[in-house]
């Protein structure tokens, strides 16, 4: 039998509120008004209610309620759990970065990190943070791929941005330019391609995923013209992966790649650094985006966009992004016990 009982078949879905003076909680608040969300999940948010209501006020949303959670993992089904990861008095300063802020999204990200590992939530949807003011000394990160990584001791794991119909993985992640083509080595696109991999047949159920990489030079090092890491480095990792069955193509010139909308005709395509993957992934994937973190052995996603402190409290963010990420982190869960449903009897609708 699963963790969880019998009338408790829904997948809990952790919700990190993020840096509460930027559109975290605006976003949270839009994307669980609709109740028809809860006949698929329970979700759960962690951070404060006293937050939450400030921001119900302010934008008006009186339809918007929810359930303080005093116990851990005593979390109620169809309703919007709260669990308040602090007492102390933190101040709201909507739009502006304050050490608050930081503060804040750090406790509340600690506390459903424990949560997941715990066991209490099947996935981590996490809003946005402020890289810079969440740091302190047990947050020596560059953002939350790396925190989650090393929390649950992955040896490596994956920037995934994925909408339905496209999905794109970055190499290398928050790395300076300069230091990209010293760090991309075959050992490392190996390690990325073998979870894009993995994580295409296992999260997403596509079963013999097709994928494209990009050259990491301008025309993919015109044979080695523009620079030798095409050849030497990309090309021997693909004739691998081919040469053991799998379906994996490249290095193509990024340019041309999506100018003539290559991109369409593979399951996912693997980016050599951070700006090379992401520009084209917000560009074609507007509001839709999500941030996965493959290669993990828990669930976490999180909306594609950041804090954008200049339209905090205005109500004009749109929640569809964060949206998608709660939904992506459900349909990930689904295919995850998939085999479970049919193999275990006791898991079954009475």
């Amino acid at each position: 039998m699963s963790n969880h009982s019998k009338h408790q078949d829904k997948p809990r879905i952790g919700i990190t509120i993020g840096d509460i003076n930027g559109i975290g909680p605006e976003v949270i608040i839009k994307s669980l008004r609709d109740n028809r969300l809860l006949n698929y999940l329970t979700p759960v948010i962690y951070g404060s209610s006293k937050v939450l209501s400030f921001y119900k006020k302010t934008l008006k949303y009186e339809d918007f309620n929810f359930t303080q959670i005093k116990d851990d993992g005593k979390f109620q089904n169809r309703k919007i759990n709260v669990v308040n990861c602090w007492n102390e008095m933190i101040e709201i300063n909507t739009g502006e970065v304050t050490e608050g802020g930081g503060k804040s999204s750090f406790l509340a990200l600690e506390k459903a990190t424990q949560h997941l590992k715990q066991g209490l939530i099947d996935a981590i949807v996490t809003a946005p943070i402020n890289k810079n003011n969440i740091q302190n000394d047990q947050f020596k990160f560059a953002g939350h791929t790396e925190y989650f990584t090393q929390k649950f001791g992955a040896k490596e794991s994956l920037m995934f941005m994925a909408t339905d119909n496209l999905k794109i993985g970055v190499v290398t992640g928050h790395l300076p330019l300069k230091d990209v083509s010293k760090k991309l080595t075959k050992e490392l696109i190996t390690q990325k391609l073998n979870i894009m991999e993995s994580s295409l047949r296992n999260d997403f159920g596509i079963q013999k995923p097709k994928i494209a990489l990009l050259g990491l030079n301008p025309h993919a090092g015109e044979n080695g013209l523009l620079g030798k890491e095409d050849d030497h480095v990309i090309k021997p990792v693909i004739n691998q992966f081919k040469s053991a069955g799998k379906l994996v193509f490249g290095p193509y010139p990024a340019d041309g790649f999506f100018g003539k909308n290559d991109y369409t005709k593979f399951d996912a395509v693997l980016a050599m650094y951070h700006d090379q993957g992401l520009i084209p992934f917000k560009t074609l994937a507007f509001e839709n985006g999500v941030n996965f973190t493959a290669g993990l052995p828990v669930i976490r996603t999180s909306p594609d966009h950041g804090t954008a402190y200049d339209i905090a409290g205005k109500n004009i963010a749109s929640e569809s992004s964060m949206l998608q990420a709660i939904y992506m982190a459900k349909d990930i869960y689904d295919n995850h016990n998939k085999d479970k449903e049919y193999s275990d009897p006791s898991s079954a609708d009475g």
